[in-house]
């Protein structure tokens, strides 16, 4: 099952997707837009050009575990995005996945990887994703039951990566 993973940005949108097995990702690109809903038509291009089965998206909880503006932000684009190309969105937690991906950037510059300051911040969203995918993958990472505003279930996927918690 092909996955692609989504670490959404106001500014930068970070891309990841896995092989075909679901097995490992890969960061893919990153995206710069004028506001994240400038994002939906290029991601829903990718979906369809690569194939793509499922959609994980990033949610930045506040540290307590609730939704703040951020995590509510990115589920309303998910449910957008899952609107327009009727595939199946999945929230999970993506707090310190641009740290850790920050990290094995510094581990690779320190093993003597050519990465410039500006390389390395364009890299940065694309690998977030990617350790959100691949923690996702791992089954490290559960999915989210996510509702909109109104109290709307946004995502409502059973997923076997553990269990779900109710955000919104």
């Amino acid at each position: 099952m092909r996955t692609l993973a989504v670490d959404l940005g106001s500014r930068r949108v970070g891309l990841a997707v896995s092989d075909e097995g679901g097995k490992f990702a890969t960061p893919y690109d990153v995206l710069t837009v004028g506001s994240s809903d400038d994002a939906l038509a290029p991601i829903a291009e990718l979906i369809a050009r690569e194939g793509v089965d499922r959609v994980i998206v990033g949610l930045p909880l506040n540290m307590d575990d609730t939704a703040g503006p951020a995590a509510t932000a990115a589920m309303q684009w998910g449910q957008k995005l899952q609107d327009r190309c009727g595939i199946s969105v999945t929230f999970v937690d993506e707090r310190l996945s641009s740290f850790e991906a920050e990290h094995r950037l510094s581990e690779r510059k320190r093993a003597g990887e050519k990465i410039t300051r500006g390389q390395k911040k364009r890299m940065l969203d694309a690998h977030a994703a990617a350790t959100i995918l691949q923690e996702f993958l791992d089954g490290k990472l559960p999915a989210i039951a996510a509702t909109d505003p109104q109290g709307k279930q946004i995502s409502k996927k059973e997923d076997d990566r553990g269990s779900r918690r109710s955000h919104g």
